[in-house]
């Protein structure tokens, strides 16, 4: 079992390790990072999911059961460490709220898709993508309006509403999976030509993006406040895929099904979690220090997971 693990795990993190000790050791330059991560964000990414939601079974693949599951626990424990950031650390509301996202916001992409494919094998990623497809919309969602009601200088609801839906509209992994969605209820059959591109593309999407996101987090620094950054770390990895897994076995959700939402739901917080702090000028050390420490402890807490889960 043990072996069985660290050859789904150890592949992943190595690939995250390799960018981090190139870029590190100065044989990657910055700039080189930013075109890496731009490829991946802008184009593979997008058209991987793309690639996925136009050829879902949407009949079978939505269970309410699984979402209900997956995102309570994540607003659950979204509210619970900002509650804890304002209460037990005296963070200003605003502030709590920007830390607390960190629990919110799973690193579904990034780390989810590639340990999630070689844990549970290409065929059966249906509910992965299912989760992804309304994860940003979700957590943006309820992020951007905690934000603007808690905080003293607050937007007006129309404001807001015109936030909410610029995050939507400009991130490039709705665009991918709302394309695909058009190309999957308008029954178009795309030509071969154009899918053998896009499958190009996609291939290239999680190797490059988990390089990338090696680099990227050789740009964070632990801050002193250790306490805001392990409880965040501690809901993220933990209490989310708990809180997860409970909830399906209440709803009585078919096991193979249920472990698949409970191991994106135990990955580390992304990096947009850090993202939506510098969006509003709060907590962002805090933020990009959950982003460092929780990616590493998740090499210990995924394995955990696996092992029980399996």
């Amino acid at each position: 079992m043990l072996l069985h693990i660290l050859n789904i795990i150890a592949p992943v993190f190595l690939v995250i390790a390799a960018g981090f000790m190139t870029v590190r050791r100065g044989y990657f330059a910055d700039h080189m990072v930013d075109g890496l991560m731009k490829f991946a964000i802008l184009f593979a990414v997008p058209s991987l999911l793309f690639q996925a939601t136009s050829t879902l079974d949407l009949s079978t693949a939505y269970d309410w059961r699984i979402m209900l599951a997956f995102y309570t626990a994540a607003a659950v424990s979204f509210a619970s460490a900002s509650l804890l950031a304002y209460w037990r650390f005296k963070k200003h509301p605003g502030e709590s709220i920007a830390i607390g996202f960190g629990a919110l916001f799973s690193n579904s992409v990034l780390l989810g898709l590639p340990i999630s494919e070689r844990a549970w094998g290409v065929d059966n990623m249906s509910t992965v993508y299912t989760i992804i497809s309304i994860h940003a919309p979700f957590c943006y969602l309820l992020g951007i309006t905690s934000m603007e009601v808690l905080r003293t200088d607050g937007r007006s609801w129309p404001e807001t509403t015109s936030v909410i839906v610029k995050a939507m509209f400009k991130n490039s992994l709705m665009i991918g999976i709302g394309l695909g969605f058009m190309v999957n209820l308008s029954g178009m059959v795309m030509p071969t030509i154009v899918t053998s591109a896009i499958e190009i593309i996609s291939n290239a999407a999680l190797p490059v993006a988990l390089f990338g996101l090696g680099g990227i987090l050789t740009r964070y620094k632990f801050s002193h406040s250790l306490g805001e950054v392990g409880t965040v770390s501690v809901f993220s990895l933990f209490i989310h895929p708990a809180l997860t897994w409970l909830i399906c076995d209440l709803l009585l959700v078919d096991q193979a099904i249920s472990r698949t939402a409970v191991l994106i739901a135990a990955m580390a917080p992304g990096i947009n979690s850090y993202l939506f702090a510098s969006m509003y000028q709060r907590g962002q050390g805090i933020a990009a220090s959950v982003v460092l420490l929780a990616t590493a402890m998740s090499v210990i807490s995924v394995s955990g997971w696996l092992w029980a889960l399996n």
